[in-house]
């Protein structure tokens, strides 16, 4: 079993009264409109044709995507960064074509022979190992998209979660994502990463802000030309896995700019990493819960659910049966330490064996219920309420909210 947050949550757990969430359960429908979109949500390919509120497919833009580094003088830090953004048709056979991941660490780099590495002994039944997405791409000539912010997880990469942003992107919402320097896989493999505490979290929070600063002003020539003044300042979100899911609690707290936040496989406000308190954040927020998520332990799960009582609505939690913490990732099984949600594991509750949910169908989950949040919240999108509390497939996704 890898433990991550779980070690030091469960010692927490010992002093705090075992807290129970609520909120309003959609009943799980088993017809034959459940099976059609269960069977989408497993689906990688970009369709093109979809239309923007079919949050269970791609949008009908393919997707680009630009790679590049900006320095934070003040901090004397810099972060390689991509990101991914509507392209117009002209980048859609590249897009279709893709790359391998270790693409997006440049040819000849310590960290592009190291990612080829991994990726060549990788399960290919849990990893996605190609992208869809075409390197700088031409963008689509819309005037300005909604930005969403991703943070990766503890010893991870900005591209964990390349199917999820893919879906946003191509739906009209960009993403960037830095590589949080001193706590990606590759310091985490040299066993040198920054640890899971306060002082980092910090480090993280400031990172995400200043990308979302550097990606926001007009006048950037840090950026690729093609991209600047092409982001909504108006329309920002925050979206995290794990430790991101924490510097998203942490980023609403101090900043006024997102008009949303969502966590994957991670409360926000706990007290491991304090400093996120639920009751101060006044914008939507969204979880998604692995209901075998032996990285942060049933306690982990249980804060999770004491965060969407908490907050403030409207806010929606939706629970994942037989997913565990990296179902939702590109990267589940990349390393040992990634094996959470990957292949075969043990029930928390019995430690009974099982099968962790099917990798293609947990990604199109997080895709789904993703994208629909960012939807609703940054597009406006009525309709996307459906999508984001569809209890599918049958007996595997549990969704509720509170308005």
């Amino acid at each position: 079993m890898k433990i991550r947050l779980g070690a030091a949550l469960i010692l927490v757990a010992l002093i705090w009264v075992t807290l129970a969430g609520c909120g309003k359960a959609a009943t799980p429908t088993d017809d034959a409109a459940a099976t059609q979109d269960a069977a989408a949500d497993a689906t990688d390919q970009p369709d093109g044709g979809a239309v923007a509120e079919d949050w269970r497919k791609d949008g009908p833009y393919p997707v680009g995507h630009a790679d590049f580094v900006l320095t934070d003088a003040s901090r004397q830090r810099s972060l390689r960064v991509t990101i991914w953004y509507p392209a117009a048709e002209s980048a859609r056979t590249a897009a279709n074509t893709g790359m391998d991941l270790a693409g997006f660490y440049p040819v000849g780099s310590p960290e592009n022979a190291t990612m080829t590495t991994l990726l060549a002994a990788a399960p290919t039944t849990c990893v996605r190992e190609q992208t869809h997405s075409a390197a700088n791409g031409e963008p689509a000539a819309t005037t300005s998209w909604p930005l969403v912010a991703f943070s990766h997880c503890h010893t991870c990469t900005r591209f964990e979660a390349t199917t999820i942003v893919e879906r946003l992107a191509s739906h009209g919402i960009a993403v960037i994502a830095p590589d949080h320097t001193g706590n990606t896989i590759f310091e985490g493999l040299a066993g040198t990463s920054a640890g899971l505490g306060a002082a980092f979290l910090q480090v993280r929070t400031d990172d995400i802000r200043f990308v979302l600063d550097q990606a926001l002003d007009p006048t950037n020539t840090a950026l690729p030309a093609p991209l600047r003044g092409k982001f909504d300042a108006n329309r920002v979100g925050v979206l995290g896995h794990s430790f991101g899911g924490v510097t998203v609690g942490s980023v609403l707290m101090v900043d006024k700019r997102p008009k949303a936040g969502m966590a994957i496989a991670v409360p926000m406000a706990q007290p491991l990493l304090p400093g996120v308190d639920m009751a101060q954040i006044h914008v939507p927020v969204a979880f998604i819960l692995a209901r075998e998520d032996n990285s942060i332990l049933e306690v982990g799960n249980t804060f999770i659910r004491q965060n969407f009582a908490d907050a403030n609505p409207p806010v929606w939690l939706t629970e994942v049966a037989d997913a565990g913490h990296f179902s939702f990732a590109d990267i589940a099984g990349l390393i040992p330490g990634f094996d959470a949600g990957c292949g075969k594991g043990e029930r928390m509750a019995d430690q009974s064996a099982f099968t962790y949910l099917d990798n293609t169908v947990a990604r199109g989950i997080g895709a789904r219920l993703v994208g629909a949040f960012f939807g609703r919240t940054l597009l406006g999108e009525a309709t996307a309420e459906e999508p984001l509390m569809a209890a599918e497939p049958t007996g595997v996704a549990f969704p509720s909210e509170r308005q």
